[in-house]
């Protein structure tokens, strides 16, 4: 399995940057197309059936973003004005561009969980009565695995306990699964046993699985219908879909067991970062293929650290004002791994020297 030559610069800033195989390049060349407004297009709705088996779902709708499966999923599973439950540190309501708010009409209520996950005690404390001054409050969200947290996942244990708070009050419960791939894998898992536990959810083809584009959004049948009219209104209605598809086939079939990988070399990286003076990793948060590192005891911020980082051929994220994120992905074996690390401690004893100096 082969992919497109990258540059010597060694990219841990997300897992976004992937790069589509070879095959799934051939596959996008030799599509069967058609008009997917209309329904048409064979690749798009033979996906779209691969996804809904896949989760246990009914059907599934393609989207050509994450922001935008979340964004059509809040859209169909409430009316504006209702309150949604969510963690405090969530992407919908971090990076999200308030979308959740300027075009859904929905107000955001965040809910500080611990490593990600929401307690479901929390969760029915903030539910609001019946009242006359208050949002209908109609929806939970969880995220898995969860970003911010540091990849940590979120267990089919958790879910559930959140399911019986959900259903006893009416409401539905929303996962943004961007990684629900990681997570299976990480507890080495059938993605069903957390899927069966919500009611709607969304995963991105983009990340790990290294299509250059597109999610989809998985639901029963009546939840999807309403899906695809919002994405229309969104913009979101595509023509010859098949070629956005037709990689995504691929990801399902043949990229999902890879992860492993990726998971391996997080843990590698992780373990080695929290060896060098200067810099922390909570290893315990390590559990997937996104590390967090604090570089506070360097005396910097995580800005002057991804500056210097970024002169060594290495690149990483902002996560807040001390902490960098990286990320293992498709493309990155262990060589660029020991590398990295290679550069990390050359960063690191130039910023105690300046400290020093």
């Amino acid at each position: 399995m082969t992919t497109i030559k990258r540059s010597d610069t060694i990219d841990l800033r997300s897992d976004t940057v992937t790069l589509p195989t070879e095959e799934m390049l051939e596959a996008i060349r030799n599509a069967e197309l058609g008009d997917d407004v209309y329904r048409e297009d064979p690749t798009v709705n033979r996906l779209e059936e691969m996804a809904a088996k896949k989760m246990g779902k009914e059907a599934a709708l393609l989207v050509p973003s994450g922001t935008m499966a979340n964004l059509v999923s809040l859209m169909s599973n409430t009316k504006r004005g209702d309150c949604v439950i969510l963690e405090a540190e969530s992407h919908i309501y971090w990076y999200e561009v308030g979308g959740i708010s300027a075009i859904a009409g929905l107000l955001p209520w965040p809910i500080r969980g611990h490593m990600g996950a929401l307690d479901p005690r929390d969760v029915e404390a903030a539910i609001r009565p019946k009242n006359i001054h208050f949002p209908d409050t109609t929806l939970v969200c969880i995220e898995n695995t969860h970003n911010r947290a540091g990849g940590t996942v979120i267990t089919p244990r958790q879910i559930e306990a959140l399911s019986k708070v959900t259903r006893e009050h009416g409401l539905k419960l929303y996962m943004d699964g961007a990684r629900i791939f990681n997570a299976a894998v990480a507890l080495k898992v059938d993605v069903r046993e957390f899927t069966r536990h919500v009611d709607n959810l969304m995963f991105c083809l983009s990340k790990g699985l290294s299509c250059p584009i597109g999610s989809l959004v998985v639901g029963d049948s009546e939840f999807i219908e309403r899906a695809r009219r919002i994405r229309k209104i969104l913009g979101g209605g595509m023509r010859q879909a098949g070629i956005i598809a037709a990689p995504g086939i691929i990801a399902l079939e043949k990229m999902i067991d890879r992860l492993e990988e990726d998971h391996m070399n997080a843990r590698i990286l992780a373990e080695g970062i929290a060896k060098i003076d200067g810099l922390y990793v909570d290893l315990k948060r390590v559990q997937t293929n996104i590390v967090l590192v604090d570089v506070s005891g360097l005396g910097v911020d995580a800005n002057t650290f991804i500056a210097e980082l970024k002169k060594h051929g290495l690149l990483a994220s902002y996560h807040s004002r001390t902490i960098v994120r990286m990320v293992t992905h498709y493309g990155i074996v262990r060589e660029h791994i020991e590398k990295a690390l290679t550069k990390i401690e050359e960063v690191a004893k130039y910023l105690r020297s300046q400290a020093d100096s």
